[in-house]
């Protein structure tokens, strides 16, 4: 059994006991997570259920596990002949987040 989520304007293919990696949410580590958006489900019998744009009745339970960061891009804007530069980093933080349950009723 398997689910499509919309979380942070991506769409994540999700399973049981997956671990996925979607934008930062501010919470904390082992805390509840649950996504009521999901766009589409597919059973152990291959029965496929989508929603327009969302079932109801479905969701998505989860639990935090820790806050990530990606590796650092080094932004550089430089105008030549003019004696004028500057530097900026970037680091994007991400929330790693494990499957427990996908709850049809």
């Amino acid at each position: 059994m398997f689910a499509v989520i919309e979380q942070g304007g991506k769409q994540h293919r999700v399973e049981v006991g997956s671990m996925i990696i979607v934008d930062r949410i501010p919470t904390e580590r082992k805390k509840k997570f649950s996504n009521k958006n999901v766009l589409l489900i597919v059973d152990d019998k291959n029965d496929i259920k989508v929603g327009t744009p969302y079932l109801e009745d479905v969701e998505v339970v989860g639990e935090v596990i820790e806050e990530i960061k990606d590796k650092k891009i080094n932004i550089l804007r430089f105008r030549r002949r003019k004696h004028s530069m500057r530097r900026q980093g970037h680091r994007q933080r991400f929330t790693k987040i494990k499957i427990n349950e996908i709850k049809q009723g």
